[in-house]
C-alpha cells in the first residue's frame, strides 16, 4: 500500500527517519524494481536559517528555480535532479507547500527485480544500490520521474510500508558530499542510516 500524502507532509528530518525500513518501488514495464530504504539525508529543514547545502535555499535567494521548483511542494512528490553531468538523484518532497523541503534517498537494500538491476548496473549484488546514483541507475530512475506524485493510484513509483524500525537501530551523522558548504551546514547531523546494514553507502 502506498504511503499517503500525510506521511510526507512533515519536516524533512522526521520523514528521513520514517523512510528507513520502507520499500521504494518503481514499476517498470509491468515489473517491480524495489529495495528497502537504508540511508537518507534531510535538506532545507530549518525554521530560521537557510540550509546552504540545499538547492531550494542556496540559489535564487530561497525562491524556486526551474531545477528546484518541485522541491517547494506539494509533499509526496519525487524530486529528481542531475548532478556531476552523469548521475540522477532521487528525493521525496516533504513539509509544507511553498517551503523547500526534501529527503534524498541515499541507499537501498535490493529486494525485487534484482536480475534487471544487475543488467542495468553491470555490478554484483553488493554494489547495486549502495549509493544515491547507484540506486537511481538500478531502479531506472531519471528525469521522466521528476514531479511524479508518489501517492497517486496510477503512479509508477512509490514508497510502501515494509519493516518496522526501532529508534535504537538508527544512526545519524553529517551529510555527505558537501565540500563547498560552510558550517554549521557542513557538519549538521541530518544523515540517517540503519546500523549494520551492508548497503549503507561508503
Amino acid at each position: 500500500m502506498k504511503q499517503p500524502t500525510e506521511f510526507y507532509a512533515r519536516s524533512a528530518r522526521m520523514v528521513a527517519q520514517a523512510l528507513l525500513g520502507q520499500r521504494l518501488v518503481h514499476q517498470l514495464n509491468g515489473r517491480r524494481l524495489s529495495g528497502i530504504i537504508v540511508e537518507t539525508e534531510a535538506y532545507c529543514d530549518h525554521p530560521t536559517q537557510p540550509d546552504l547545502a540545499c538547492h531550494g535555499d542556496r540559489a535564487n535567494n530561497g525562491r524556486p528555480t526551474p531545477r528546484s521548483a518541485v522541491m517547494f511542494g506539494p509533499a509526496g512528490h519525487a524530486y529528481v535532479y542531475f548532478t556531476y553531468g552523469m548521475h540522477w538523484m532521487f528525493n521525496v518532497v516533504t513539509g509544507e507547500t511553498g517551503q523547500a523541503n526534501a529527503v534524498l534517498i541515499r541507499a537501498l537494500e535490493p529486494v525485487e527485480g534484482i536480475e534487471m538491476m544487475e543488467q542495468r548496473r553491470k555490478r554484483p549484488y553488493a554494489e547495486l544500490s549502495n549509493g544515491p546514483a547507484k540506486l537511481a541507475q538500478a531502479l531506472a530512475i531519471d528525469k521522466s520521474l521528476n514531479g511524479a506524485n508518489l501517492c497517486a493510484p496510477d503512479s509508477v513509483i512509490w514508497v510502501e510500508a515494509d519493516r518496522t524500525i526501532t529508534p535504537d537501530a538508527i544512526i545519524q551523522g553529517p551529510r555527505i558530499g558537501l565540500s563547498q558548504t560552510p558550517e554549521p551546514w557542513y557538519s549538521i547531523p541530518w544523515r540517517y542510516w540503519l546500523a549494520g546494514n551492508p548497503f549503507v553507502s561508503k
